[in-house]
């Protein structure tokens, strides 16, 4: 901008130099009837030329003072906002809870307006947040209406994340809440579309902390190591849309976190090594539409965890190597309707329920999985296309039906493909009790029938494909009484005594 200067007097310069050689001249010359150039037209052109000059040497002057004026402002308005800045940080160590309060809000409002430091500033305010915190009147370092002015810096926060296009807005800034304490807090309807956002080792305990409404859209949130360990986190309703959320390492020990009616989208959602070890978490209604989300490893040790009535209907689930050691899970009621949900390599020790679940469609595989204590249960389950997968599962110290039980009594086979090639039992009991066989195709090939009890009491095998060729029978009992078999259904009774087509009881012992 100050190159206009010179540049400027340089024209001015040409000018003046071109003016006085015209002069000359003009005043020399003469025209073609020999008479002299007329000095009053010499006389008006200087003048038109000179107030030329003067005009931009006027503009040139006052272009400069107004570029030093503008300078001095700036430089008084960036003295003035970090004199705020100081104040507002000053007020926000105050022992006084008013006064904290005071340099909260002002230390928000400097974010505002000032765009070229609201990064630093909304450091300071979650900095604060991940301050040393005491909630007991009685503990050592207890500030009183320190709860106030906590919930309030949450507030403000959730405020400035709801329209990523408003002029004040933060969403695709950083927030760094690592570590941070939560008794408290509602994030309701905030959009974290980029940058990064770390809870990562924070703790949630005490009343209520709501993520309701969240829209995860972009960017990195981190929930990784975070401990929730009492009263109530709810994300309720979150829309996990893109970018990359992580619960890894998260451990939920007591209380109650809510995931009802969340969906699952798109980006990636991971729960990796998450320990589920009391309390109650709850997957109520969530639709898994599309994306990733990541069970790897993750311990179900304890308390309850419930998926009831959520919906797979496209994307990945996996939950690859995780154990069900303690408490329960329940799939019940979930409808199986699209995408890969992978159980391969679970371990099934306690009490997991996938009673009256719909599978229809889409691939579910337990492959590797072991059942060796407790109940799974299938009862009243419906598998009507799809396939489902239990190649190579096992109850008990590896491979195979080995101890517990597993029921899929009552269930109905009724267009998917469901294996159970391969498959190994060795103790414990396996029930297919009055489950109904009226398509589809469901296969036992090579499925090692070696100790306790497996029963297809009261089945109904009424069409589609049933096999169970190849299969090896060395101990156990495997129980056919009542089972009724119509002529439509196609079955390969391998090692076992073909029954016709009409009621009759008939068990296989070795």
């Amino acid at each position: 901008m100050w190159i206009v200067t010179p540049i400027a007097l340089a024209v001015v310069g040409v000018l003046a130099c071109g003016l006085f050689q015209g002069m000359d001249t003009l005043l020399t010359a003469e025209n073609r009837t020999g008479k002299p150039v007329d000095v009053n037209n010499v006389i008006k052109t200087t003048a038109t030329v000179l107030t030329l000059i003067g005009a931009v040497l006027t503009g040139v002057y006052a272009y400069r003072k107004q570029l030093l004026a503008e300078g001095d402002s700036h430089r008084a308005d960036a003295s003035q906002l970090a004199d705020r800045y100081s104040t507002a940080a000053e007020q926000m160590g105050h022992e006084q809870a008013a006064v904290r309060l005071a340099g909260v809000y002002a230390m928000a409002r400097l974010a505002d307006d000032w765009p070229e430091q609201r990064q630093v500033c909304i450091d300071v305010l979650c900095a604060y947040l991940r301050m040393p915190y005491k909630t007991a009147p009685t503990a050592t370092g207890y500030k009183p209406g320190e709860q106030e002015v906590r919930l309030t810096i949450i507030r403000i926060i959730r405020d400035h994340l709801q329209n990523p296009m408003a002029p004040t807005t933060w969403c695709g800034l950083s927030l760094d809440f690592t570590g941070a304490t939560f008794d408290g807090g509602d994030f309701y309807g905030a959009r974290f579309t980029d940058g990064t956002v770390s809870f990562a080792g924070a703790r949630f305990y005490g009343t209520m902390v709501s993520f309701r409404g969240v829209e995860f859209a972009g960017g990195t949130v981190s929930f990784s190591g975070a401990r929730f360990g009492g009263g109530t986190v709810s994300f309720r309703g979150v829309e996990f849309a893109g970018g990359t959320v992580s619960f890894s390492g998260a451990r939920f020990g007591g209380g109650t976190v809510a995931f009802g009616d969340a969906k699952f989208t798109g980006g990636t959602v991971s729960f990796r090594t998450t320990q589920f070890a009391g309390g109650e978490v709850t997957f109520h209604g969530a639709e898994f539409i599309g994306g990733l989300v990541t069970f790897h490893g993750a311990e179900f040790t304890d308390g309850e965890v419930s998926f009831l009535g959520a919906g797979f209907a496209d994307g990945v689930v996996s939950f690859l190597g995780a154990g069900f050691t303690g408490g329960v899970v329940s799939f019940r009621g979930v409808g199986f309707t699209g995408g890969v949900v992978s159980f391969d390599g679970v371990g099934f020790a306690g009490e997991v329920s996938f009673s009256d679940a719909r599978f229809a469609g889409g691939e579910v595989t337990f492959h590797g999985a072991g059942f060796a204590r407790g109940v799974v249960s299938f009862r009243g389950a419906e598998f009507t296309a799809g396939t489902v997968s239990f190649r190579g599962a096992g109850f008990g110290g590896g491979a195979g039906f080995g101890g517990g039980a597993v029921l899929f009594d009552s269930a109905g086979f009724a267009g998917s493909e469901v294996t159970f090639d391969s498959a190994g039992v060795t103790d414990g009991e396996v029930s297919f009790r009055g489950a109904e066989f009226t398509a589809g195709t469901v296969s036992f090939r090579g499925a090692g029938f070696g100790g306790g009890v497996v029963f297809f009491d009261s089945a109904g095998f009424a069409g589609g494909v049933v096999s169970f060729a190849s299969a090896g029978v060395t101990g156990g009992t495997v129980s056919f009484d009542g089972v009724r078999v119509e002529s439509a259904a196609d079955i390969d009774w391998g090692p076992f005594y073909a029954i016709p087509p009409r009621p009759e009881d008939r068990q296989h012992q070795v």
